[in-house]
This record gives structure tokens, sequence and C-alpha cells, in this order.
């Protein structure tokens, strides 16, 4: 009877073995500040690196993106973000999947015009390979 209660206390905590280790929640908060700081710089690169390959963006205006054109967005040169800040973050926790909401602040000049948007944001993460990745991203605007 004592070895059925072990076997099944070690397969129900199976899963939490296969977790990510330590402070994930502080992890995805720092990940989603880089993201901010690599629109701001214009780093496609930075940003390849947080993004999954099948990487889907739906912008407040209902365009919706891939990584390719996501990064092609970032890169173009009419893009000119000056400032992005996020604020009243929550990261909510599945497993290996994370949900992380929150109102964003943007501003700069796209095709020389000025654009300064106030939105919320959802962004859906998934550990894999031993690293966090977005997968999917969403905005939409409080005011414009």
């Amino acid at each position: 009877m004592k070895r059925k209660a072990v076997i099944m206390c070690l397969l129900l905590a199976l899963p939490a073995l296969a977790q990510p280790d330590g402070d994930q929640e502080g992890k995805l908060l720092a990940l989603e500040k880089m993201w901010n700081q690599a629109q701001i710089t214009r780093d496609s690169n930075a940003l390849q690196a947080l993004i999954a390959n099948k990487f889907v963006d739906t912008e407040y205006d209902g365009e919706v993106s891939n990584h390719d054109k996501f990064l092609a967005d970032i890169r173009d040169p009419e893009y000119k973000p000056t400032a992005m800040n996020i604020e009243d973050v929550k990261v909510n926790l599945y497993r290996d999947t994370a949900v992380v909401t929150g109102i964003y602040h943007t501003k700069g000049t796209y095709n020389r015009k000025p654009y300064d948007h106030v939105g919320r944001f959802t962004d859906t993460w998934i550990f894999e390979g031993g690293r966090w990745q977005c997968v999917a991203s969403h905005t939409s605007l409080i005011k414009n």
C-alpha cells in the first residue's frame, strides 16, 4: 500500500518537475522590459530571440502579422519609436505557459506622422527548449 502511495505521489509530482525553475514571474517581467527596449532601439535580433518561429501579432488596428512580418516592421526605417513603457503588468502561469497582461504607452513617429498610443496588451509565452518564447501578442487601444 505504501508503495502505491509513493508511486501516486511521484506521478502527481512529475508535471512540477518538468516546470521551469526559479522566479518565472520575475523572468517574464524582465523579458517584457527587454522587448520594450528592443522596440525602442529597433533591435530585431533581440526581438527575434524573444519570439517563437510561429509567432502571431495582432495590432490595435486589427493587422495580423507573423514572425517575419513583425521583425520586418521593426526594421522599417520609417518606424521611429521614442518611448515604450508598460505598467499594471500581471503574469499568470500555467505549467509551461504564461499569459502576461498590462497597459502599454508608446510614442514615436511612423511615416513622419507622430503617434502616442495607450492600450492594453496580452502576450502569451511558452517555456520550450529551456527558455521562454512569446508565441502571440495582442494590443487594444484605450486611447489614441
